[in-house]
Order: C-alpha cells, then structure tokens, then sequence
C-alpha cells in the first residue's frame, strides 16, 4: 500500500516505510526495507518533487522476489507519485 502527500516544498522526495511484525521475522522484515529503499533511489527522479511517500508492506511482500516488488511499487509511483 502506498500513501502520498504533495507538500509543495522546494525539496527532494521524502520517503518513509512501514514493515510490521506480521510481515515475519527481524530478518525478513529488515530484508524488506532494504528492498524498498533500493527501488525507491532508483525511482527517485521520477518522483515529484515535494512528496512525501509512505510505503505499507504487506504480508505477502515476504515471499515476493525482488524483481516483482519492483514492478509493483514502481506501478504504485507511476500512479499516485508521478
């Protein structure tokens, strides 16, 4: 799931993720953010400039490979970031 907020500062993206307990264990979790963070500097340049993302990993995101999370959070950005 993805929250955004269009600030309409003059700065860079600003990204904030939420990873619960219900996603596994620390391992898993801790997995999952850096996955995240990763796609979210590659994205970076297409975000508009001002927002403030927040990103909800869900359970299901545990097993998913990385090449799907991708494609998945880069789908969400085209659409409610861009």
């Amino acid at each position: 799931m993805t929250y955004v907020t269009h600030t309409g500062d003059d700065r860079p993206a600003r990204f904030g993720f939420i990873v619960s307990k219900q996603v596994g264990t620390a391992v898993a979790r801790n997995t999952i953010r850096r996955r995240l963070k990763a796609i979210c500097a590659e994205a970076l340049p297409s975000v508009r400039v001002g927002a403030d993302v927040v990103i909800r990993a869900l359970p299901s995101s545990a097993g998913t490979d990385f090449q799907s999370l991708r494609a998945e959070v880069r789908r969400s950005l085209e659409k409610k970031a861009s």
